[in-house]
């Protein structure tokens, strides 16, 4: 069985605009209640997931005040603050929820500015470090899709230079969002959906390696079919492994400039997920699972 010590220490580590972070970090959006709506079903045992976190040694939480909304900030709040010096809180802006949780588009400049001050306000912070700009356009918001994100950067290049913000970054992007966006600004961080079965970013993780910016995957194990499920599962049997941590060590193991948010409210999930960290995958199973491509 995989354990945790020196998991987090033995990800390594990368520059993250101006933090340089573990690349085993967390992500917090399922501290909210069901759906990523309303608050924690265990307050408590939300608040422990995150000391945990901390005690494990992870440096990169990964939040934003749509989760809940406002709900998961406080939380984060509650649990950490006084924040440690060296805990880099990275949240999304450009979205809101409606009275029935759905997920809605707010990227007008003054939902953004907002955004930012309500980030702040649930955080406890007085500056967000990272703040990355979640793209929703298109119907459904299900994925990237065109737009420009010039006009939505401006208001967020505004506040980085008042030092309401320390860094951008962007997700749900596609390539030429993101080049548009560096075009304007220094982008730090580029957040989209990537997994063993989803691949359609590997050229824009290899060309942010290249250019020193982090690329953070969500969603590790969405969109597998079931001959992928069969392949992960017998993968992990062998290592003595869970089929979500092979998952993990394929990504780190992928480029180094991935850094890793796996979210969870339960602290034993928390811990499997960074021993992930631990786990070496040899050739043969490295070259079993690229050959997963869905």
């Amino acid at each position: 069985m995989l354990d945790t010590r020196n998991a987090v220490a033995n990800s390594g580590t990368f520059e993250l605009g101006h933090r340089t972070v573990h690349r085993m970090g967390y992500g917090a959006m399922q501290l909210a209640g069901p759906h990523v709506f309303g608050p924690p079903q265990d307050r408590d045992g939300a608040m422990a997931v995150l000391r945990e976190a901390v005690a494990l040694g992870i440096d990169h939480i990964d939040t934003s005040d749509f989760y809940g909304p406002h709900h998961t900030n406080r939380v984060i709040r509650d649990a950490l603050a006084p924040y440690p010096a060296d805990l880099t809180l990275v949240t999304k802006i450009g979205a809101r929820r409606d009275d029935e949780g759905a997920w809605l588009p707010a990227m007008k400049p003054q939902e953004l500015i907002d955004a930012v001050q309500s980030n702040c306000d649930n955080l406890g912070i007085e500056r967000i470090e990272i703040a990355n700009l979640r793209l929703m356009f298109g119907a459904g918001n299900a994925g990237p899709t065109p737009g420009d994100v010039r006009p939505l950067l401006e208001p967020l290049i505004a506040l980085k230079e008042q030092g309401r913000v320390g860094a951008l970054g962007i997700s749900n992007a596609l390539p030429e969002q993101v080049e548009a966006a560096r075009s304007m600004t220094e982008i730090v961080c580029v957040q989209n959906m990537y997994n063993l079965a989803h691949r359609s970013d590997d050229d824009l993780i290899d060309h942010l390696a290249a250019e020193g910016i982090a690329y953070v995957p969500f969603f590790p194990l969405g969109g597998f079919d079931r001959l992928q499920s069969d392949t992960l599962e017998s993968i992990a049997q062998a290592l003595e492994a869970t089929p979500m941590q092979v998952a993990l060590a394929w990504l780190l193991q992928r480029s180094p400039n991935i850094l890793l948010i796996p979210g969870t409210s339960s602290v034993e999930h928390l811990r499997e997920n960074v021993a992930a960290a631990n786990l070496q995958l040899p050739d043969e199973a490295l070259a079993a699972l690229d050959a997963m491509v869905g």
